[in-house]
Formats: structure tokens, sequence, C-alpha cells
């Protein structure tokens, strides 16, 4: 093994030394997805059908294929830009197998301290109002919120029996993806090693795309219905297949440096192969195509087309979103840089703050249209107030993840520095 990694990071381009760029187009791209996150969350208020933890007295059954076309791969996107970002780190760890393990346990100490803190202050504080209110609104409990508050918080708790999972009450909500990706992050960083080697390999991006949907297809066909998206952790294994393959492909584009370019190249062809996917899916959801679910079940050459539309769909839009960002935005925007270190407070305060908006403006009979405008503008505000808060000392940041001190890397890289082009200018430049 050690002498594969020697090997790996042996490749030189003449006596350049390695120089540490910045994925400027993953950080604005990270900041996209959250954004996408909030609109996405706000419109669960008000779709038709889907429940969420509480609804619109007016839902909206248009806004059902308007949110399709994010849904099926919004989440993969933000653990796809995270994966990438967390291999642009282990490829700065020293060569050695010893250093670099060293190096990678320090990574993970970070990573517990900014991801399960504040999961655990979000469980205990942030998520406890999107309960209350929920459970009030659907006529579950009729108490105050600090009686209900007690009860949440008490592990031994013998209330709302049928309710409770096996830390009582105690619930995650939407801040599932915080222990997700510390347990993919684990996972990656072991990997890594043997991960490296796949830099050797010589994919262009029409096998990768093959071979990336394919996977994505069995993992669809023997996990989907059999174990049905919980966000529970210990059983939620269609979920954990989906989005552990999303991490590993975007190690893989990371550490082919041509596959990262190729995006770029085949961004217009993965946007029409996106459409046109989202299109089937539509016109099968307003019955177009006829019983499509009566000959998944009689024909299994029929369920593996279906799996491939789907899979397909969710690999092209992947594909598009990554090839269009690494176009127009791998250069430093100020916008990017104060919102991409705000990411956790955002992603924290959100979904709560638009839950006790909306919740606040139920009987007020605002038109759904300013209704939506109010939502918005409360959660973006609340956001940026709990950001600005959250930087002013170290308890604050430690809770909601922000970095405490500077964690600088000063490691050789762990791979070869690599030479590319430059989409924007055409220019070489090191990664």
């Amino acid at each position: 093994m050690s002498q594969a990694l020697n090997k790996a990071g042996s490749l030189e381009h003449g006596k350049s030394k390695a120089i540490k760029t910045r994925y400027h187009a993953l950080d604005a791209l990270r900041v996209i997805a959250f954004g996408i996150l909030i609109l996405y969350h706000i419109g669960m208020y008000y779709v038709l059908e889907w429940g969420w933890h509480i609804k619109s007295e007016q839902p909206q059954a248009w806004l059902q294929d308007i949110m399709i076309l994010s849904n099926q791969w919004r989440m993969s996107l933000l653990f796809l830009i995270s994966s990438m970002v967390l291999t642009v780190l282990l490829t700065r760890i020293r060569v050695n197998l010893i250093s670099y393990f060293k190096h990678a346990f320090v990574l993970v100490g970070q990573r517990t301290q900014r991801l399960l803190i504040p999961l655990l202050f979000g469980m205990f504080v942030i998520v406890a109002p999107q309960v209350y209110i929920e459970w009030t609104v659907n006529g579950t409990i009729d108490r105050s919120f600090f009686q209900f508050y007690l009860e949440y918080i008490n592990p031994n708790t013998q209330w709302l029996k049928e309710r409770q999972s096996d830390i009582g009450l105690l619930t995650w909500n939407h801040l599932w993806f915080l222990p997700y990706l510390w347990v993919y992050s684990l996972i990656l960083i072991v990997l890594f090693p043997l991960l490296a080697q796949v830099g050797k390999l010589p994919l262009n991006f029409a096998v990768f795309s093959v071979l990336t949907c394919t996977a994505m297809l069995v993992v669809w066909l023997m996990l989907k219905s059999r174990y049905p998206t919980t966000h529970d952790l210990l059983n939620d294994w269609y979920s954990h297949a989906k989005y552990m393959l999303v991490m590993l492909v975007g190690a893989v584009v990371i550490l082919r440096p041509t596959l990262w370019l190729a995006f770029v190249r085949w961004r217009y062809i993965s946007l029409v192969v996106a459409l046109t996917m989202y299109l089937l899916i539509i016109a099968d959801r307003h019955d177009v195509f006829g019983p499509v679910g009566t000959w998944m079940e009689e024909s299994w050459w029929f369920r593996i087309f279906v799996g491939y539309v789907v899979v397909v769909n969710h690999w092209a839009w992947l594909a598009a979103v990554l090839g269009f960002g690494i176009r127009y935005l791998s250069k430093p925007y100020s916008w990017v840089r104060y919102l991409n270190g705000g990411i956790l407070p955002y992603y924290m305060m959100h979904q709560t703050i638009i839950v006790v908006a909306a919740y606040s403006l139920h009987s007020i009979g605002l038109p759904i249209g300013l209704q939506f405008v109010v939502i918005l503008s409360l959660t973006l505000a609340g956001c940026a107030v709990t950001y600005e808060l959250a930087k002013t000392n170290v308890v604050s940041r430690v809770l909601f993840g922000l970095k405490v001190r500077a964690q600088v890397n000063k490691s050789k890289p762990f791979l070869a520095t690599q030479v590319q082009a430059s989409p924007l200018s055409g220019t070489k430049k090191a990664v």
C-alpha cells in the first residue's frame, strides 16, 4: 500500500511545487444548493398532498411538478459537494500512510466538532419549536411550550409512547444531513488511500457516467422499495447506499482532473438529458403513459427501464449543475465568501424559522404570494441574524459549527500537483 501511495505522489510537473487551488465553483454551488433547500422547504408548506410539519390552508397542486425538478437530486448535490471539498483536503496530506492517518485523525476531530456538536445543540434547542408547532396544529398535544419541552428533552419520558424512538421524543428533523455526512466522511477518509489509485484509471466522462448510472440503478433496484427513506440513520439503507455512492463519485471527480473539465464540455448535453428525463417523470405522474406501476410489477425489464430513467435523471442534473457551475462560477465572489462561511447557521435555523413564520401567519389571511414573500424574507433575515450572532464568541461558534481558529494543514500534498486547463481562460493551473 505504501509503495502504491508513493507512486501516486511521485508524478511531478517539472520542478513546480504543489499549489493549493481553491475550487471556487464548489463554494458557490454549495451556497446555491442550500438556497434551493430553503425554497424547497417553504414549498413543502404549500404543496398539495405531500406531508410536512405544518401545511397551508391554500395548498397548490401545481407546485408538485416544480418541486420534483429538484427533489431527486438536491440532497445528492450537497453530499457530492461535501465529498469534493473533503477530498481536496485529503489530497493535501503527506504521502506516508502513518502520517496520512495521523492527519486524518485530526480531520475527523474537526469534522466531529463541526457536525455533531451543532447536531446535538440543534436537537435540544432549534428543532424543538418545529415539533411543538406540528403537534399543536395536528391536535396531538394541548400544552404550553414549557410543559412540552420538559418531556421532549427527557429520555425517560412516558408521554406519547407511540411517537418515541430509542432516545425518547428527541429528534433531529431536518438536521439528519449532519449525522449522515459525519458517517460518510469517516468512511471516505478511511477509504481514501485506496481511492487515490483511481486517479490513474483511464476514465472519460461517458464511461464514468455509464458506470455511475449503472451503480445507481443497482442501488435503486435492490434497496429502494425494501428500505424506504426514514432518516433514522440505523435502518435507512437505500439512502445510505445512494448518498455514499454520490460521495465516492465526488472523490473520483476531484482525483481525476480530466473529469472535472469534462463536466464543462458535456454541460449542455447533460442539461438536455436531464430535462428529457424530468419531462418523462412528469408525464408519468400525469398518467400520460398508462399503468406504469402495473407494468413494473409484471415485467422485470420494464422495471429496469424505469430505473434507468430515474437514475439518469438524478445523474444528469448533478452533471449539468456541476458543468455550468464550473464554467461560470470558478472565480471568487464576495457574496459567496460571506455566505459560504454561514452555511451551517443558515442550514440549522432555516426550517425552524419557516415553521414558526408559517404558524404565526396562518390565521392572518394574507394572499398566498405575499405570504410566501413574508415567510422567505423572515427566513433569510432570521438566518442572517443568527449567523452574525454566532460569530460573536467561541461558544456560539462551536454550537453553530463555525471555525474556532484557523485549521490550516501545512503538510505536503498527498497527491502530486496536476496541471489542468482552466475552462474560463484556457491557461494552466495546478490542482
